[in-house]
């Protein structure tokens, strides 16, 4: 078995007298994807802004190939190789999709002060490359303003990779897509983990993304970690159709 990217061992975190996340701990290895589900308020995204570091947890340890990042700043984090998409969008409306693409390598590079009088052919190169990964090299001159919304998650995802991820945190990727735009995103994300060695964690509603391209699910309610394993194994648990499977049918 290949060596951990992530190990997240014992999160703890409270908000006043509510615990929102209780006693988590899961691995993910380079090329896995592990889908993090549960019902709304089940402390999935407390978990994710504890990783990024958003959020620092009361107790726990997370571990990025053998590294505690715990108390390092969300900036810190992300130059060690650690991406994120949210679930709306955050591209510049104004920009180009290439320009967008730039702008996250300048960021990577240190280099924002630079960008302003150099943005026409600087980093060019690397961002139609990242934009050919994601299917979106011919539209590369549009105005982010204008595309249609799953082209603008393909843009968010190539501007995801900009920092050469070993660890990608996506925060339903799939949200206010067409169901046929859902699986095509999920499917190019998991060929580009798989063929770059990039560890992904994912939270999502629609569970026929998740059952269908995560290799191991995790299942949260209130706070604590209340299954895992292969979607098969998941689907037929007990306790997961008890507290959210069940219900969404």
């Amino acid at each position: 078995m290949s060596p951990s990217v992530l190990e997240v061992d014992g999160l703890h975190k409270a908000f006043g007298g509510v615990q929102a996340v209780k006693d988590v701990s899961f691995a993910l290895s380079a090329g896995e994807l592990l889908a993090m589900i549960g019902p709304n308020g089940a402390g999935k995204s407390t978990c994710f802004n504890m990783l990024n570091g958003q959020l620092v947890p009361d107790s726990g340890v997370v571990r990025l190939d053998g590294r505690d990042i715990v108390g390092l700043s969300p900036r810190a984090i992300w130059r060690l190789g650690v991406g994120r998409t949210f679930q709306i969008t955050a591209t510049f409306a104004s920009l180009s999709v290439r320009e967008n693409v730039q702008m996250a390598l300048y960021s990577h590079a240190g280099q924002l002060g630079r960008m302003l009088a150099r943005f026409g052919t600087a980093k060019k190169e690397e961002a139609d490359s990242l934009l050919a990964q994601v299917g979106m090299l011919d539209q590369a001159e549009r105005s982010c303003g204008v595309l249609a919304y799953g082209d603008l998650k393909r843009v968010e995802l190539a501007m995801a990779l900009a920092n050469s991820p070993r660890l990608l945190l996506m925060d339903e990727p799939t949200a206010g897509m067409a169901p046929r735009e859902r699986v095509a995103l999920m499917e190019l994300t998991a060929r580009l983990a798989r063929a770059q060695k990039i560890a992904i964690l994912f939270t999502e509603h629609d569970m026929d993304v998740v059952f269908g391209q995560a290799d191991h699910v995790i299942v949260l309610d209130r706070g604590r970690l209340i299954a895992g394993g292969r979607p098969e194994d998941v689907r037929n648990n007990a306790d997961v159709r008890a507290v959210y499977l069940g219900s969404m049918h």
